[in-house]
């Protein structure tokens, strides 16, 4: 690679899209350090890594020496400080402004001067998590798409103090890895979630009202909207919880009422059914 940031890269959170960023990362080159506070979540999130290689291999889509290798440049730990030689870190943590906050916080004391520090949030503003280091110019917004090994989509968000060459360094190493990256402005829900979510939202709220089944609502979507996957489908996929997180930022980034979460996604979560990671969402999993 020809960028030095993609060179030793630091994927903070091992969950879905951790796990997968620290895939593609790795698949195409860098060294990845995996870092997750709770070990079995970083257990997990390796275990996925190993299953994801696997099938990739059985697809013939990569060979086995292949798989190995990209495996033995992924190391894991419990501490930040994995993240101090890396040129780039991409935070991949719950999606709560406070927790992203404290990681940005202490990566920024953590980290070389020239590092970059990106994070993966679908929703929360950059310019405000960039307050919270002394490099606002050097923090910028890496979404990728999920699943991260097979979606070609990374919206790479400007804040308000993010500089010209962080963008191109991170277009660049977006496009090294594979991604197709999209150029957009700091704002809630940026282009993607801004128009996915109400969309989600919209199909819970016709099924909440009895306008249709699930199997329905998804099928209109799917037959008549040419979608590769209904709403639902989709909103199980992403997570319930991550949804009304999302439709909450929205909602209070833009003062308007019409992103309030459907009554039937605040059940489904408050009962603990999140969808897919859950066993049980709009559809059933077990």
């Amino acid at each position: 690679m020809t960028d030095e940031i993609h060179d030793e890269v630091c994927v903070v959170g091992a969950g879905t899209m951790g796990n997968g960023i620290a895939q593609v990362f790795a698949m195409n080159g860098s060294h990845v350090s995996l870092v997750d506070l709770d070990p079995e979540a970083l257990a997990r999130g390796l275990a996925t890594i190993e299953k994801n290689l696997a099938r990739v291999v059985k697809k013939g889509a990569i060979s086995e020496e292949d798989a190995t290798a990209a495996l033995g440049r992924i190391s894991q730990g419990c501490s930040l400080s994995l993240a101090a030689e890396c040129g780039l870190v991409v935070e991949a943590v719950v999606e709560k402004s406070e927790v992203k906050a404290a990681v940005f916080s202490e990566l920024d004391g953590i980290c070389g001067p020239d590092a970059i520090l990106a994070s993966n949030t679908s929703s929360i503003s950059i310019t405000e998590i960039a307050s919270n280091t002394n490099r606002p110019a050097q923090v910028i917004g890496m979404h990728f798409m999920n699943p991260v090994p097979v979606m070609k989509l990374v919206e790479v968000i400007r804040g308000a103090e993010t500089s010209d060459e962080t963008t191109a360094r991170v277009v660049s190493c977006s496009e090294a890895i594979g991604k197709v990256p999209v150029e957009v402005n700091d704002s809630p829900g940026f282009v993607s979630n801004r128009v996915l979510m109400p969309m989600i939202n919209e199909a819970a709220h016709c099924l909440a009202e009895g306008v249709s089944t699930p199997e329905g609502v998804d099928a209109v979507m799917k037959i008549g909207m040419a979608h590769p996957m209904g709403p639902l489908t989709l909103a199980d996929l992403i997570g319930l919880d991550v949804c009304v997180d999302i439709l909450e930022v929205l909602r209070k980034g833009l003062g308007d009422d019409k992103y309030a979460p459907s009554s039937i996604l605040l059940e489904k979560v408050s009962s603990g059914h999140l969808g897919r990671k859950s066993g049980k969402g709009f559809y059933d999993y077990e």
